[in-house]
């Protein structure tokens, strides 16, 4: 089964139809709980002028069928779950946002599309990272692998390579880090797992070669433990402790290091986190940013890492 061009236009105008309509519905229903099926509808169909594009429109078939069937994607797909109130006749969220930090997180990236679109004169008041993101061309293809757990092709070139290699992999997970995509998952050459940049690929295809999903949820489990994109073989997660100056924490605990991260100091004079993590490269990288701002207390060989790299960081001055 080879894969296209993913983001095709007629594809492309689809995915943005259904999301539209899930980001509308449940913004909705955040602002006006119990609204009936009519209410919605009138929002809707309201609010799409909002939602066109500077050179051509966006349309959303908003049916009561369609209403139904967005329900069901919701539940299914992103445990969100909207029910039926008989008694005030109208429709509300049961469970918060909170509750599906994914979903939230798609949202808030999907306001910002729109808003980006909204106008051509945002140039002027809205500036860019000039390091966007590569590769993302080939996101849906991979998603549509691991869902389906099925073998995916390409060809691939590392930046250590002297030639472009073709490359079979079953894919586990897909990962963002430092503003570039990675799909994880095992080489079926050498059945190593390993990672891939999303921008260094070409020729992408996914095959009709089903892989047991067992591996992959063991690898996503493994790297649920991890800062990053590597994860070093037959190690198990540290307990760190680090303390920042309060004003770096700050940063910290409004943007957490990692999903283990605890406070257990919070004063005038330092912020105290611990963190349970597997200790990779990445993540060394990371604390050396932070250069005199945070200080390692735990463990100490991560102590005596960092104090290496600084000492010999120093021998260039």
């Amino acid at each position: 089964m080879s894969l296209r061009t993913p983001f095709q236009h007629s594809k492309q105008m689809s995915k943005r139809s259904y999301i539209s309509r899930y980001h509308l519905i449940i913004k909705r229903l955040e602002q006006k709980p119990y609204s009936s099926f009519e209410d919605l509808n009138v929002y809707i169909n309201r609010q799409m002028e909002l939602y066109q594009d500077n050179d051509e429109p966006l349309t959303i078939d908003f049916s009561k069928r369609t209403f139904q069937r967005d329900i069901k994607e919701l539940h299914d797909e992103y445990g969100f779950h909207i029910d039926y109130c008989k008694q005030r006749k109208g429709y509300f969220i049961s469970h918060s946002a909170n509750d599906s930090p994914h979903f939230v997180k798609m949202m808030e990236a999907f306001e910002l599309f729109n808003a980006l679109n909204l106008s051509n004169k945002l140039l002027g008041i809205v500036q860019f990272e000039n390091r966007n993101p590569q590769g993302t061309e080939n996101l849906h293809g991979l998603l549509q692998a691991i869902k389906n757990h099925l073998v995916a092709r390409f060809c691939y070139q590392a930046f250590y390579w002297e030639h472009e290699n073709e490359i079979s992999i079953e894919p586990y997970l897909l990962k963002q880090f430092k503003n570039r995509w990675y799909v994880i998952g095992k080489n079926t050459f050498d059945n190593h797992v390993k990672t891939y940049a999303l921008d260094r690929m070409k020729a992408f295809e996914i095959t009709n070669q089903y892989f047991d999903i067992k591996n992959g949820e063991a690898t996503a489990e493994r790297f649920h433990h991890c800062f990053g994109i590597t994860c070093p073989d037959g190690e198990q997660p540290q307990e760190v402790l680090l303390s920042f100056n309060p004003f770096q924490g700050n940063y910290i605990k409004s943007l957490p290091l990692h999903h283990t991260q605890k406070i257990m100091i919070d004063n005038e004079e330092e912020l105290q986190i611990k963190l349970s993590l597997l200790i990779t490269h990445d993540f060394v990288m990371e604390l050396l940013s932070f250069g005199e701002k945070v200080m390692v207390l735990k463990p100490d060989f991560l102590v005596n890492q960092l104090r290496e790299s600084y000492q010999n960081a120093l021998k260039h001055y």
